[in-house]
C-alpha cells in the first residue's frame, strides 16, 4: 500500500510544527498499517536524531544543490525521493516553502494535493481532510481522488508523536540534480526582528484589537503578557492602523497560532481573525459588545470595558505569582 511520508525541508528545526507533523504522519501510518518514513534534506544533526526517535524509517536526501536558496532543486529532489519510496500519502508543514511545494509535488507525482488540513482521516479506504473554507465561516471535508495525496497541514494543531523505544538508523539517498534545473534562486532574505517566542510557538497569547482605540493600550497588554509569560499579538485592524508591527497580526492573512490560551481583548471576532485561532486550545475574550462574534467561539467571555479589566487582572496575577 505504500508509505506515509513526512517531509522536512532544508533548515527545518525540531519545533512544535515539526513535532505536530511527525505526530500526524505517525497516526495516519498506524491507521493505514503502513510504515512512516521521515524524509529530510539539509537538516541539523539534532533534527536528524529527533526524526530517528519518532519515525519507522528516516531518509536524508544528499545533493550538492540542495539549500533554502534553490527551491526548484528542492522540488526535484523531493519528487525523486518520494517516487522511489512508494509514497501513498505525503505530508508537509504549513511554512511558506511547504505550501508552495505541495501542489507542484502532487502534480509531479501524478497524485493530488490538498492544503490547510486541520484533521486527516482514512474513511472507506480513502484519505479525507477537514479544512476551513469561506474565510473560516465553514468547514469542508475533502476526499483525495488520487494517490499519492500530497497535503500540507496545520502542523501545530496536531499532537506530537510518541517517541520510539529504540532509534532507527538514518539512510542516505543520493539524488542527481541537473545544474540547469536551479532556474530560480533566492538572492536575499529579510527576517523580522523579534524578542521572545514566535507567535506560532507561543503557549499563551494576549491579543488586542480595534476596540483598544490606539497604540497606547498595547503597553498595558504588554504588562499583562509579561506577568502571564505570554506573547502579544493583534488583529488585522490594529496592525493596519499602524498601532503595532505587521508581524504581530493573527488571522487568515497573518499568523495562524495554536496556543494553550488565547486571550482576545477588544477583538470582535471576524471570521478572518477566527481562522488564525481555530487551533487554540482555550479562547477567552473581553469585549464591551455582548453580541460580538468572538463570544460564540470562546470558552470564557467577559462583557466589560478592557480598561476595567486589564489593570486589575495584571495586578492579581502578579500577586499570585509572588
Amino acid at each position: 500500500m505504500g508509505n506515509v511520508i513526512s517531509c522536512f525541508l532544508p533548515g527545518t528545526e525540531f519545533d512544535r510544527a515539526a513535532q505536530g507533523l511527525l505526530g500526524a504522519a505517525a497516526r495516519l501510518a498506524s491507521a493505514c498499517q503502513v510504515p512512516h518514513v521521515a524524509l529530510a534534506a539539509c537538516v541539523s544533526d539534532t533534527m536528524t536524531e529527533a526524526l530517528e526517535r519518532h519515525a519507522d524509517r528516516v531518509v536524508c536526501i544528499r545533493s550538492g544543490l540542495l539549500s533554502n536558496d534553490h527551491p526548484e532543486s528542492c522540488l526535484a529532489a523531493f519528487h525523486a525521493a518520494c517516487a522511489s519510496l512508494d509514497a501513498q500519502t505525503v505530508l508537509l508543514g504549513q511554512d511558506a516553502r511547504s505550501q508552495e511545494m505541495t501542489p507542484r509535488l502532487g502534480y509531479r507525482l501524478g497524485g493530488c494535493s490538498i492544503g490547510d488540513a486541520q484533521s486527516i482521516d482514512m474513511t472507506d479506504g480513502g484519505l479525507s481532510v477537514r479544512r476551513s473554507v469561506y474565510g473560516g465561516k465553514a468547514v469542508a471535508v475533502v476526499r483525495a481522488s488520487r494517490t499519492p495525496a500530497v497535503v500540507w497541514i496545520r502542523a501545530r494543531a496536531f499532537e506530537p508523536a510518541a517517541e520510539r523505544s529504540d532509534s532507527v538508523q538514518t539512510e542516505i539517498l543520493d539524488v542527481e540534480i541537473s545544474d540547469g534545473i536551479a532556474a530560480t534562486q533566492v538572492t536575499g532574505r529579510q527576517e523580522e526582528s523579534r524578542t521572545g517566542v514566535r507567535l506560532e510557538d507561543a503557549p499563551v497569547i494576549v491579543s488586542g484589537g480595534r476596540g483598544l482605540g490606539g497604540p497606547e493600550p498595547f503597553e498595558e497588554l504588554k504588562k499583562l503578557a509579561g506577568v502571564m509569560k505570554a506573547e502579544v499579538a493583534a488583529s488585522r485592524a490594529a496592525c493596519d492602523a499602524g498601532w503595532v508591527p505587521p508581524g504581530l497580526q493573527v488571522g487568515q492573512t497573518g499568523k495562524k497560532v495554536a496556543p494553550e490560551l488565547y486571550l482576545a481583548i477588544a477583538i470582535s471576532g471576524a471570521s478572518q481573525h477566527l481562522m488564525g485561532i481555530t487551533d487554540a486550545r482555550v479562547i477567552a475574550a473581553i469585549n464591551t459588545d455582548a453580541e460580538a462574534p468572538i463570544f460564540r467561539h470562546c470558552q470564557f467571555g467577559l462583557v466589560d470595558d478592557w480598561k476595567n479589566v486589564v489593570g486589575p487582572l495584571t495586578e492579581r496575577i502578579a500577586s499570585l505569582l509572588q
